[in-house]
């Protein structure tokens, strides 16, 4: 047996095979920022330096470019991003489906546009591994963007930090949590960008992060009206499916992503991008003379 056959689900080369034509049948295959879910969200963490006080994060997550979303679409949803004054760009993961041939080129030129004043970080998500890791992570290189995969990014503003975290696909056991706490300052503000929501679990035991961010569910492509959460959870995405919680000393943030898997159908559900603005509750200090 291949080893490709070993890491790639064989539903998989069927879908393959048949996604292109799909997407060319699509009778609508533009962007309109009318379409999109501007999920705006302010979140107030305890240790938060006043430096970072209204930092501006922008998650963008389960493209699943080739399956619904064009490079056409992309492209254009990457100009509208940059308009909207974003201090850091987060990826977390899921940026194919089934289809990558003749598409990564198309992802690595939009990733390349992406602008933001300090940089622009991913992770990978399960698909990711199945359509070639090396493949994903050669696009990060040439776009510019910070692969977060078990590691850790620390950004300083003036005396303080704030610790960008990252841990690699859980759905495939790629994830190295213990690599990530040898990495990590003590004492800092964290942020832990992981595909999968339910990894929250895991990562809220340790009570070294602040915030996880994620991806991963597409919020079930079904959200109840008034109770804002869906009944369609899979493997990974059952106990966080979409939207805020708060597990343990944790703030957890579920994308409802922008792309959809299998079908293309979105009730009550838009494609999603999402900005955090990190908020400080610490007492500020006004000098007196």
């Amino acid at each position: 047996m291949k080893n490709d056959d070993i890491k790639k689900p064989q539903a998989m080369k069927i879908r393959q095979g048949i996604q292109d034509a799909m997407n060319y049948s699509l009778p609508d295959k533009t962007f309109s920022e009318k379409k999109i879910d501007l999920v705006e969200i302010d979140i107030e963490l305890n240790n938060l330096g006043w430096n970072f006080h209204n930092f501006r994060i922008l998650n963008l997550t389960d493209i699943h470019l080739g399956q619904w979303i064009n490079p056409e679409y992309l492209d254009d949803l990457i100009d509208y991003v940059n308009t909207l004054n974003i201090d850091l760009i987060t990826l977390t993961g899921d940026y194919f489906s089934y289809v990558i041939d003749e598409y990564e080129k198309s992802l690595e030129n939009s990733f390349k546009k992406l602008n933001a004043k300090y940089g622009k970080f991913g992770v990978l998500g399960n698909h990711d591994h199945w359509m070639g890791a090396d493949k994903i992570r050669k696009i990060f290189k040439n776009a510019n963007i910070v692969d977060l995969s078990n590691d850790v990014y620390n950004i300083e503003k003036g005396d303080e930090i704030l610790s960008l975290c990252g841990v690699d696909s859980y759905t495939v056991c790629a994830d190295n949590l213990d690599r990530v706490l040898e990495r990590l300052p003590e004492k800092t503000t964290s942020i832990l960008l992981a595909h999968e929501p339910d990894f929250a679990k895991e990562s809220s035991q340790t009570n070294k992060f602040d915030l996880q961010i994620s991806g991963h569910s597409h919020g079930g492509q079904f959200i109840i009206p008034k109770f804002e959460t869906t009944p369609f959870r899979g493997p990974n995405s059952t106990k966080y499916p979409v939207g805020l919680y708060k597990i343990g000393n944790m703030i957890q943030y579920t994308s409802k992503g922008l792309g959809t898997n299998s079908f293309r159908i979105r009730i009550n559900c838009k494609p999603e991008i999402t900005i955090i603005t990190l908020k400080t509750k610490n007492k500020q200090k006004i000098e007196i003379e």
